[in-house]
């Protein structure tokens, strides 16, 4: 069954958490999948992923350049999956999957200080329970550790 989760972004933001949490599907073995909004970000996050650390590198593409079935991470909007993935990150009010149950885990990411971010969220939210899915919703706490809160 697919796992969903839903992570509040209060204390720290997207371009700190999301590496860490590509980093780990990587270490499973897994594909993933970005998807965003615009193609602003779209480019904004993959010269990200390429500097956010200097003794870490994550391999991706933007959609635009990856050939199928090459890259790890890809970065997409509304492109077709390329690569397969495993995992499905959505940020910044992408659109979740038409099929979520053809990945292990789809994961959306919105930022708690954004109203309309939150409204998003609620709503998509509301559109997985209301087909049936479970869904889990995890927040940061003082120390920065992610808790299930539902």
């Amino acid at each position: 069954m697919t796992e969903i989760l839903f992570y509040h972004l209060e204390r720290q933001p997207l371009d700190q958490v999301l590496p860490s949490l590509l980093e780990k599907t990587r270490e499973r073995g897994w594909r993933a999948v970005i998807r965003t909004a615009t193609s602003d970000r779209a480019v904004a996050l993959d010269e990200h992923l390429w500097t956010y650390r200097e003794e870490s590198f994550l391999p991706h593409a933007l959609a635009s350049h990856a050939s199928p079935g090459e890259e790890p991470i890809v970065i997409a909007i509304d492109e077709p999956d390329l690569n397969d993935p495993q995992v499905s990150f959505h940020i910044e009010g992408a659109s979740l999957p038409e099929t979520p149950q053809s990945y292990e885990r789809i994961v959306v990411l919105f930022d708690g200080n954004d109203a309309a971010a939150l409204e998003t969220a609620r709503k998509q939210w509301k559109d997985i329970r209301d087909q049936g899915l479970a869904a889990t919703y995890w927040q940061q706490n003082e120390q920065g550790r992610w808790e299930k809160k539902a």
